[in-house]
C-alpha cells in the first residue's frame, strides 16, 4: 500500500444501520447505478475524481466549439439533492483492501459492504510513450476544453506568420482513429474550416487546412453495417475530410506524425482517439484481470473469486454466448449493466434470486455533419438528414436534466439556421503555483 495515502476514515460520512454500497466512478454506470439505489434500503456513497458526470458522446462538440462544456457536464450534488441515502465525495480511489473490506483514497480510507467499480476506460497510446506525450485525447470535459483551445489558439498564431508554408503545420489537424469519436471530430473540424474559420480569419487561406483521419484499420465505424460504414466515409470525404485507411501511426514529436510505409504529416495538432483500456485498480490479483486489463466478472457483474466486489461498464468483461470477447465498451453497456445490478441489490433485501446481465442491443449511430449521419438499429439502418435528425433526438432525451435540454436545443437551432457557433473563446488557464493546486488542478487518474 502506498504509504502517502492518508490512513484515517473519510470525514462526515454518516453512521447507518443499512449497508454501504460505495460506487467508485460517475460515469454512465455508476450514476445510473446510485439513481437506482437511491431512496433504497442501502446507504449510497458515490465516489468520483470530479464533482460532475460528463455525457461523454457530446465531448466532440464541446471540442469544436459547438457546446458550451456546462452542457453537457452535470453536477452530481444537484442529481442527488433530494436523495438523502446518497453521499457523494470528489475522491480517487487507490486501492482496495479485500480483505478488511476497505478502500484507500487521496482522502482517506472508507470501509464498505459492497463495492461497485466502475473507473470506465481512459485513453490507449499502445505504449507509445511520445504520442502520449505531445498528442491531445479527448476523454474528459477538461480535454475537451484544451482541445477547443488548442485549435483556436492555433489560428491566432497561424494569421502572425508571414510565410505560408511556415503557417501551415500549425493550421493542419491529424485525427487517427476511425470510431464514432475520430469520425465525429473530423466531420466537426471540417465544418469549421469550411463555414466559419474563414469569416473569423479572412487573411488566411483555408486551402491550406488539411483535416486527415488516420484508421489502422480497412474501414471506419467498425461493428456498423457495410453501407453505413461506406456511407459515413463518403460524407467525410464530401467536406474534404482526407481518410487514410490501412495507415499506421508509429511515431509523433509534437510536430511530425510518422506512419508506417507512408510519408509522414506536419501537424502542431494530433488529436488522438485510437483506442482505451480499463482503468487499473490497485488490490485485484492477477486472475482477476484479462489480458486487456479489463476485470473479469461473472454473469452478475461479480469479480470472480468475489462476493462483495462487482465491477460495470468499459472495465469489466463478461463473457457470453453472443459476446465470447467480452462486450462492446459503450454506454448502453454499462447503463443496462448497472439496472440490472440495482435490480438485483434489490431482490437481495427480499431475499429473491438473482438474474443475470443480458445485453441487448438498441443499435449504433454517428453523425458526421450538418444534415448527415448513419444509424444502425436492430430492425433497421438509415442515412442521411433523417437518421442526422434521430441521432439529436436520441443524445438530447439521453441528456440530464430540463435545462440541458433546453440549452441545447436552442443552441443546435441556432447552429443548425446561422451556422456561427459563438462559443470560439480562448480562455486560456492561468499558471497555479504549487502550493495552490491540490484542489484547482484535476487528479491524477486511478491507475497513476
Amino acid at each position: 500500500m502506498d504509504t502517502g495515502i492518508p490512513q484515517n476514515p473519510i470525514p462526515n460520512i454518516p453512521h447507518s444501520n443499512y449497508q454501504r454500497v460505495v460506487i467508485v466512478g460517475a460515469g454512465f454506470a455508476g450514476l445510473k447505478l446510485a439513481q437506482k439505489l437511491s431512496r433504497s434500503t442501502y446507504q449510497v456513497v458515490l465516489l468520483d475524481k470530479n464533482n460532475y458526470h460528463m455525457f461523454q458522446p457530446l465531448l466532440y462538440q464541446v471540442a469544436t466549439a459547438a457546446l458550451p462544456p456546462d452542457a453537457v457536464s452535470f453536477p452530481l450534488r444537484r442529481i442527488f439533492h433530494k436523495t438523502p441515502n446518497v453521499i457523494f465525495r470528489m475522491a480517487v480511489v487507490k486501492e482496495i483492501n479485500k480483505q478488511e473490506r476497505k478502500i484507500f483514497t487521496n482522502l482517506g480510507t472508507m470501509e464498505y459492504d459492497i463495492l461497485v467499480l466502475s473507473l470506465g476506460a481512459t485513453t490507449n497510446y499502445f505504449d507509445n510513450k511520445n504520442i502520449q506525450k505531445f498528442s491531445a485525447p479527448m476523454k474528459s470535459t477538461s480535454e475537451a476544453l484544451y482541445i477547443r483551445n488548442k485549435i483556436i489558439s492555433n489560428y491566432e498564431r497561424a494569421i502572425n506568420i508571414a510565410e505560408e508554408n511556415d503557417r501551415k503545420p500549425i493550421m493542419n489537424v491529424v485525427i487517427v482513429g476511425g470510431g464514432a469519436t475520430g469520425v465525429e471530430l473530423a466531420g466537426s473540424i471540417a465544418e469549421l474550416r469550411n463555414k466559419v474559420l474563414p469569416k473569423d480569419y479572412p487573411q488566411l487561406s483555408f486551402k491550406n487546412m488539411r483535416v486527415i483521419l488516420i484508421e489502422a484499420g480497412n474501414s471506419l465505424l467498425n461493428g456498423l453495417s457495410e453501407k453505413s460504414r461506406a456511407k459515413a466515409l463518403e460524407y467525410l470525404q464530401g467536406l474534404g475530410v482526407e481518410v487514410m485507411l490501412n495507415t499506421l501511426v508509429e511515431d509523433y514529436d509534437g510536430i511530425m506524425v510518422k506512419l508506417k510505409d507512408k510519408a509522414p504529416i506536419q501537424t502542431l495538432t494530433l488529436l488522438w482517439a485510437a483506442g482505451v483500456k480499463a482503468n487499473h485498480m490497485k488490490g485485484l490479483s492477477s486472475e482477476q484481470l484479462a489480458s486487456n486489463g479489463r476485470i473479469l466478472v461473472d454473469d452478475y457483474n461479480r469479480l470472480l473469486g468475489e462476493e462483495v466486489i462487482f465491477a460495470l461498464g468499459d472495465q469489466c468483461l463478461l463473457k457470453e454466448p453472443k459476446y465470447p470477447n467480452g462486450h462492446p465498451q459503450v454506454a448502453q453497456v454499462a447503463i443496462q449493466q448497472a439496472a440490472n445490478l440495482a435490480k438485483n441489490l434489490k431482490r437481495e433485501v427480499k431475499g429473491k434470486e438473482w438474474a443475470p446481465f443480458r445485453y441487448k442491443d438498441l443499435g449504433s449511430m454517428a453523425t458526421v455533419g450538418k444534415n448527415m449521419a448513419v444509424v444502425d438499429l436492430p430492425f433497421i439502418s438509415f442515412r442521411g438528414f433523417f437518421a442526422w435528425f434521430v441521432w439529436l433526438f436520441v443524445h438530447l432525451m439521453a441528456i440530464l436534466g430540463v435545462r440541458n435540454k433546453l440549452e441545447i436545443l436552442i443552441t443546435w437551432a441556432w447552429k443548425y439556421l446561422s451556422f456561427d457557433p459563438s462559443l470560439r473563446l480562448l480562455i486560456r488557464p492561468r499558471y497555479v503555483k504549487a502550493f495552490k493546486r491540490k484542489w484547482m488542478i484535476e487528479e491524477k487518474d486511478y491507475e497513476d
